[in-house]
């Protein structure tokens, strides 16, 4: 137990997760290297305290990192190192425990985006793949890009007016994988006129922009731009949340 230290097990750690996404890969790498600047290399897992565990907070804001937001979320990833660490008996209590890790919802960053500002950011669309991009997440609510590229033609059941929607993200959690909603009489039209100019045999809804190259979301604020409509914060999320917040005032939440 003694010999654990925060260099090895960290890398071990993390090369051994192969059935984490790269992303969850990469933000675990990203506290392997917040703790290693802070501990060193050789630092006896056992011998870091619930106090070292106070400074290295202070570290991480002191480099930069935002207190409330992503200091919080690097500090989640090493509460997740070290219970792992807890796990294989290598220490015998987790001194990360106690740390806040929850972000709070910031409501500046909040924006409800209007049925009139969205017809300006449809026209100003460079294609029909762009305009059912803006659909899916507006009028669908889909996540941008992760459901909205993830979305096949066998996803979509035209008979029953239904789309079954699959999400990488939640995928890992027990019964969500996907779920199923309907095609709305809005998303209709852009679903429509993709499917009528798809080639034959075609498996993705979304194929223009399917390069991991690609950033969505750099492309995106050019078009709203282009509409001559002001950029807003987390401008696909907030797309998602315009459309809950509708629907909620329309339907209970059980439905």
């Amino acid at each position: 137990r003694a010999s654990a230290t925060v260099g090895d097990f960290t890398e071990r750690y993390i090369t051994e997760r192969v059935d984490l996404k790269p992303a969850t890969i990469r933000n675990l790498n990203r506290a392997r290297a917040n703790l290693l600047e802070y501990f060193g290399h050789d630092k006896p897992l056992s011998s870091i305290t619930p106090g070292d565990a106070d400074g290295f907070r202070l570290h991480l804001i002191s480099v930069g990192l935002r207190p409330g937001t992503t200091a919080r979320r690097r500090m989640g990833r090493v509460v997740q190192l070290f219970r792992a660490a807890v796990r294989r008996g290598l220490i015998g209590r987790n001194p990360f425990e106690g740390q806040k890790t929850a972000v709070a919802s910031n409501p500046e960053r909040f924006a409800f985006i209007s049925r009139e500002t969205a017809e300006k950011v449809l026209d100003a669309c460079p294609n029909s793949e762009w305009r059912l991009i803006f659909a899916l997440a507006r009028y669908g609510g889909f996540r941008t890009p992760s459901e909205t590229l993830a979305l096949r033609w066998q996803d979509v059941d035209w008979e029953h007016n239904r789309i079954t929607v699959r999400s990488p993200k939640t995928e890992h959690h027990e019964g969500g994988e996907s779920r199923i909603i309907p095609i709305f009489s809005e998303l209709r039209p852009y679903l429509e006129q993709a499917w009528d100019l798809a080639e034959p045999g075609t498996e993705y809804v979304i194929n223009r922009y399917r390069d991991s190259n690609a950033n969505l979301r750099t492309q995106f604020l050019r078009i709203v731009r282009r509409a001559g409509v002001a950029p807003w914060e987390k401008p696909f999320q907030n797309l998602r949340s315009t459309r809950q917040t509708e629907l909620s005032a329309e339907y209970p939440q059980h439905v």
